[in-house]
C-alpha cells in the first residue's frame, strides 16, 4: 500500500483537532503507520516560526507572512513529510498549502498567483492525496475558540477576515474537487465520523 499524504483544513474552531485524533486512530487501527504533524511547525525551525507568526504582538506584512509560511513548509517537506512518505509512513497534517491560499491570499490579500508560484517552487509537484476541509461559518468558529483559549494573531482578526478565509477555502475546493472533500463542520460528531469512515475506507482500498 503506497503511503498517502492527508491534510486537514478549516477555520480555527472547525473541529480539526477532534477529527485529526479520530483519523489517526482509524488509520492505525488498520495497521497503517502514521506521522501526525502540523503547519506552521512540524520541525524545530517550523515551531520557532509558528510562535513568531501566531504571536499577537507581531505586525507582519502579508507578503512577509506568506514567505515565512513557505519557509516553514520547505523545511517541513525536507525533514519530515518527504522522508515519511518515502519510508511508507502515511502523513496526516494539520494544515498545508490550502491554508496559505485561504489565510495569506484570501484573508490578507496576497495575490493568488504569488501563492501559486510559491506552491510550485516549494512543493515541486507534491500534493496531498486527500484534503478534508471542515466548513463552519466564522461566527460559530469564533464562539468555539473563545470558549477554550486566548486567541492568537489570526484569531484576533475581524469577522470580515475570516469570511474571506472561508471563501478562499471554498474556492480551492471548487478548483480541486477530486482532492478536497468539504465536510459540514457543524454536524454532529458521530455523523462526521461516519463520513470520515467511508472516506478512509475508500482511500485505503484505492492504495
Amino acid at each position: 500500500m503506497r503511503a498517502k499524504f492527508i491534510t486537514v483544513e478549516g477555520l480555527d474552531g472547525a473541529g480539526k483537532t477532534t477529527h485529526l485524533a479520530w483519523l489517526r486512530q482509524a488509520l492505525e487501527a488498520r495497521g497503517i503507520a502514521v506521522c501526525a504533524t502540523r503547519e506552521p511547525g512540524g520541525t524545530p525551525l517550523g515551531e520557532t516560526l509558528r510562535a513568531l507568526i501566531l504571536d499577537p504582538r507581531q505586525s507582519l506584512a502579508p507578503e512577509t507572512e506568506a514567505l515565512l509560511m513557505f519557509a516553514s513548509r520547505q523545511q517541513h517537506l525536507h525533514a519530515v513529510i518527504r522522508p515519511a512518505l518515502a519510508s511508507g509512513t502515511w502523513v496526516l497534517c494539520d494544515r498545508f498549502t490550502d491554508a496559505s491560499f485561504a489565510y495569506q491570499a484570501g484573508g490578507s490579500g496576497v495575490a493568488w498567483e504569488k501563492i501559486e508560484s510559491l506552491e510550485k517552487w516549494v512543493q515541486g509537484g507534491l500534493e496531498p492525496d486527500l484534503t478534508l476541509y471542515f466548513d463552519v461559518d466564522p461566527g460559530t468558529a469564533k464562539a468555539r475558540v473563545d470558549a477554550i483559549k486566548s486567541p492568537d494573531r489570526f484569531e484576533q482578526e475581524r469577522q470580515g477576515f475570516h469570511e474571506r478565509v472561508r471563501a478562499a477555502y471554498l474556492r480551492r475546493a471548487r478548483e480541486h474537487p477530486a482532492r478536497i472533500r468539504v465536510i459540514a463542520g457543524n454536524a454532529a460528531i458521530h455523523e462526521i465520523q461516519v463520513q470520515l469512515e467511508g472516506i478512509v475506507s475508500s482511500l485505503c482500498s484505492s492504495s
